[in-house]
């Protein structure tokens, strides 16, 4: 049985760093918590990252790795694995999004998008 893209789903959670960002020098410091589910019957393992960041500018950036916070986790079936990691923005609002590749347990990979969410400083969206 070959594993799909809609048995995985990702979550994100974004919290803005006040203590590490500065107005003043243009850096806004923002974590975002991860969560990667198997919905499927059979286990995936996440192979490499690939994130396409945008600020309010539309000044783009990419990043691309192996793994995540440097673990390449297997995910069983019906659990998830979840991480914190983060990112600097040169303006108080941005977005982010990407995608993984996975592999399942017959290394038949697997394209899993991350859907793209928004970076913003507290109270600067109504």
């Amino acid at each position: 049985m070959n594993i799909k893209p809609t048995d995985i789903t990702v979550s994100v959670e974004t919290h803005y760093i006040d203590n590490q960002s500065s107005e003043r020098d243009q850096r806004y410091v923002f974590s975002y918590t991860i969560t990667i589910t198997n919905n499927s019957s059979i286990p995936i393992k996440l192979l490499s990252r690939y994130w396409l960041i945008t600020d309010a500018n539309d000044e783009k950036s990419t990043v691309v790795g192996e793994g995540v916070i440097g673990e390449q986790p297997t995910i069983q079936p019906g659990k998830s694995f979840t991480y914190t990691s983060g990112c600097a923005l040169k303006t108080p609002v941005g977005t982010m999004q990407g995608h993984y590749q996975m592999i399942d347990n017959q290394n038949v990979p697997v394209k899993v998008d991350i859907p793209v969410f928004r970076l913003a400083t507290p109270h600067i969206l109504h």
